[in-house]
């Protein structure tokens, strides 16, 4: 990896060390020095208010209307699913701790060898399927956008709109944390304004009296319920890459403050504007979300918001990519960050370009929310359990080695403590998850109620705790 020296203490806050806002990030996964570290916890608000003030949420908030619903019981799961930002915030706090990306620190919790595997799945494919997701997201908009300026509806305009998108996403990845933390707090403020302006046409369309045809009970109630926790939770469930945007802050910033900072940022904006999605489904036809909401808004306006889409989900898959970047780096492919970050981001365009030309987007979106967390979930679980059981103590150059008989080598490379935690917290998924092509036996048994989420992680946290006491591979608290 290139180094520099040094800037002086006077640097801005924008300013981390070598790296600063409007240039290329040059640091990877290596530990960032006590001298090059700046900032506060509280810029973390805006680098997560900026991804979630969002469209997706909008789509999300209508599936739980769609799927039958009311009002205060889609208001509730939203409020209840968006709490598990609390562990994505947890999770942040190691960032500083460590000095370095969230997909080092996991060697503490599956061994160097075992830490590979693992990124494989959670750092590549998941990742990659969340690129795709949202960049779906903002091209399904782009590509609405482009009709009305009178481009023919085709699937090389389609595919054009695509890669630009994700192309102008990369950038974002590509300059790194510097430009994150400077560009996202004026992008937050801005994103905020249109959506704001959006949500008051939406109040004025709402059906405050509305209630489902056929009103859910008993089973099937419980049923739903469990399903749109799921989708709802699997968002902040998907985020363990979390100490990626907080490593460049002083080691001795409080823990307290950077996972307050970051659950904020990213629990209001989710919480405002997935109940806006539901509220705008009490009258529209959401099963287009866009074509739903473009209908109320005024046609000078329709430009500005679909531009808003697209910069909004810009800057989530700019994160993503960030750290899936970081990630390749962490398997141990001998890659510079930035060539890392093109890699992950020609896997998910390619993934965009089937789900937009082949598949159906809302389908598209329940679907993947509801299967990931049978992975996600469990990852979380673990990363949260062995920061409390270590009291967030990572040494950053202990967590970079990784030669054999090194700190986190434990057996042959691999500390089964944690992989025995994520297997058998991912089976427990799977035996409750439900979604449209499979259902878990346990899930089926009891009336499809999915319970995916707290089940796998209860299960994952309790092996880990319960195994790494056994073989004493970790401190005692």
């Amino acid at each position: 990896m290139t180094t520099h020296p040094s800037p002086t203490s006077a640097r801005p806050l924008d300013v981390q060390g070598s790296e600063r806002a409007g240039h290329p990030e040059t640091r990877g996964i290596d530990l960032v020095p006590a001298d090059e570290r700046a900032g506060r916890p509280r810029q973390l608000f805006a680098v997560w208010a900026a991804p979630n003030v969002s469209y997706l949420s909008l789509a999300v908030g209508a599936t739980l209307i769609l799927m039958g619903l009311t009002l205060p019981q889609a208001i509730g799961v939203i409020l209840v699913g968006n709490l598990l930002w609390i562990l994505t915030g947890i999770v942040a706090a190691s960032g500083p701790a460590a000095g370095t990306s969230g997909s080092v620190v996991s060697r503490a919790f599956y061994g160097v060898r075992g830490n590979k595997i693992v990124l494989v799945l959670t750092g590549w494919l998941i990742a990659a399927a969340y690129l795709a997701l949202n960049w779906s997201a903002a091209s399904v908009a782009g590509i609405g956008l482009a009709k009305r300026m009178g481009l023919p509806d085709s699937p090389v305009v389609n595919a054009t709109v695509i890669c630009l998108i994700a192309a102008a996403t990369l950038l974002i990845a590509i300059y790194g944390y510097a430009t994150i933390v400077r560009l996202y707090t004026a992008l937050s403020i801005l994103l905020t304004v249109v959506f704001v302006v959006v949500t008051g046409y939406v109040l004025a369309e709402t059906d405050w009296s509305y209630a489902p045809a056929e009103p859910l009970r008993g089973a099937a109630l419980a049923a739903t319920l469990g399903i749109g926790f799921t989708i709802v939770a699997s968002t902040p469930l998907s985020y363990s890459n979390s100490p990626d945007l907080a490593r460049y802050l002083p080691r001795d910033s409080s823990p307290v403050a950077v996972a307050g900072w970051t659950t904020c940022g990213a629990y209001l904006p989710s919480v405002v504007f997935t109940s806006v999605g539901a509220l705008a489904a009490t009258r529209l036809d959401m099963t287009d979300p866009q074509a739903a909401l473009e209908s109320i808004l005024p046609g000078w306006f329709v430009p500005v918001f679909v531009i808003a889409v697209v910069v909004n989900t810009m800057t989530n898959n700019g994160m993503t990519a960030y750290s899936a970047g970081l990630s390749i780096q962490s398997v141990g492919v001998r890659l510079a960050r930035i060539p890392a970050v093109l890699i992950i981001g020609v896997l998910g365009t390619a993934m965009t370009l089937y789900a937009i030309l082949v598949w159906d987007f809302l389908t598209g979106v329940n679907t993947m929310l509801q299967l990931v967390v049978v992975v996600t979930g469990p990852a979380m679980a673990v990363a949260v359990t062995d920061l409390v059981m270590r009291r967030n103590r990572y040494n950053g150059a202990d967590l970079l080695e990784q030669e054999q008989g090194g700190p986190f080598w434990y057996h042959r490379g691999v500390h089964w403590s944690g992989v025995l935690a994520l297997v058998a917290g991912g089976l427990t998924s799977l035996m409750w998850v439900t979604t449209s092509f499979w259902t878990g036996p346990i899930a089926a048994a009891m009336g499809e109620f999915d319970l995916a989420i707290p089940s796998g992680m209860a299960v994952a946290a309790a092996v880990y705790w319960a195994s790494a006491r056994l073989l004493r591979t970790l401190p005692r608290s």
